[in-house]
């Protein structure tokens, strides 16, 4: 049986665009797989967070937020919004920045460890984009944390006593130094079988090709291990 591609993965739970990079990738690796031969690919997700100095409870909208942050005009942030609504629409996911509670991610990046410790890491991740870019709840606060984490199956309880002792901080903070170590400025970003780098929202055909060509690769070095072995 053949070893399944890893794919590890850097995001944000408040980067529209690692949502849409989420999509695509599942649909590019789904093609991948679907070829069958033994192609497979585990995921693993790696905490990033593009604004730590966020508050919890943002006093403002996303506009407001990204106008400030980013130093443009209103106007010029209702047309970026508009322009990503649209690129999200198109791979099947509703962003509703009207209803959107920006918030700091931290302790949401904490609950995708706690998740990946007890098998439901990419439940919790998918859970929580949809919490926030879709359904307008908020990701920043414990109690609406666990009500998300027990959503899923996770035990409600244990999820608020491990977020309020920061159980998986360190977890969180190991993964960005990871991000800084291999030069990752921005997020989604992709590191494929520990030794392809790919940035941003890429199209699902790159993504295929890609791990196709991760997988032609292992079969080559796999025949030329058995040429050796029997030379």
């Amino acid at each position: 049986m053949s070893t399944p591609i890893k794919v590890d993965i850097w995001s944000d739970i408040a980067c529209p665009w690692c949502y849409i990079g989420k999509r695509k990738f599942e649909t590019g690796s789904g093609i991948f797989a679907e070829r069958g031969d033994g192609r497979e690919v585990e995921v693993e997700y790696h905490s990033y967070e593009l604004s730590p100095d966020t508050p919890v409870d943002f006093d403002g909208n996303e506009t407001d937020f990204l106008a400030a942050h980013k130093g443009i005009d209103p106007s010029q942030v209702g047309q970026m919004l508009e322009r990503v609504t649209g690129i999200a629409s198109a791979v099947g996911l509703d962003y509703d920045y009207d209803i959107l509670k920006h918030t700091n991610t931290v302790k949401a990046h904490q609950l995708v460890h706690y998740a990946k410790a007890h098998g439901q890491q990419l439940q919790a991740k998918e859970r929580l984009l949809k919490a926030y870019f879709i359904e307008g709840r908020h990701v920043g606060r414990v109690e609406d944390l666990a009500d998300l984490a027990a959503e899923i199956g996770l035990d409600r309880a244990d999820v608020v006593r491990s977020l309020e002792e920061d159980e998986y901080l360190p977890g969180v903070r190991a993964d960005q130094e990871m991000a800084q170590e291999l030069g990752i400025q921005g997020v989604p970003f992709f590191v494929i079988d520990h030794k392809y780098g790919v940035s941003g929202a890429q199209e699902s055909d790159t993504f295929d090709q890609v791990l196709e060509q991760v997988w032609t690769e292992r079969d080559t070095d796999a025949a030329d291990e058995s040429e050796e072995a029997t030379a």
